[in-house]
């Protein structure tokens, strides 16, 4: 079975973050690269836009309290909306520190290789919008498998 590159697969939001995510910082536009030298000369960053959907991404940085490691407790999702998704309000834990709980709708995920010296299997999550979590009990995870693992490989295709 062939998967073809930049194959997106969608994912329901209790598989991806089975402890919800908190959102880091705010919303804002994901920009294409650019050099020194063009900043150099005033140019304006232009906004990244999905080659897929058409629309502008956006860029949020959640936590993942479910983490295993250091390295993935940070994820950066990206929104593909036309407008710049809005927030639901923040929750204050103490004086000054706000967190926002958060759940990501039409999620995808994209396997790829990350890493710079030390290689490991990562993914480009984005998504279609953001929403407050929905209250209630907190996802069950089947018995001897980590979060975020069922159902991989178990899938069956016809011949």
């Amino acid at each position: 079975m062939a998967v073809p590159y930049g194959t997106r697969f969608e994912a329901p939001f209790d598989q991806v973050f089975p402890m919800g995510a908190l959102m880091i910082g705010e919303v804002v536009a994901d920009l294409e690269y650019m050099s020194q030298e063009d900043r150099a000369r005033g140019r304006q960053a232009k906004q990244k836009i999905d080659e897929r959907s058409g629309k502008r991404q956006w860029k949020v940085v959640v936590t993942d309290p479910s983490a295993e490691k250091e390295r993935d407790a940070s994820v950066t999702v990206t929104l593909l909306a036309e407008v710049q998704p809005v927030p639901p309000h923040a929750v204050q834990v103490m004086p000054g520190v706000e967190v926002r709980p958060i759940a990501f709708e039409g999620l995808t995920v994209e396997p790829r290789v990350m890493g710079d010296k030390f290689k490991y299997q990562g993914f480009t999550i984005r998504a279609t919008g953001i929403a407050a979590p929905q209250t209630g009990a907190a996802p069950k995870r089947e018995s001897g498998k980590p979060a975020g693992q069922q159902g991989h490989g178990e899938q069956k295709t016809a011949a």
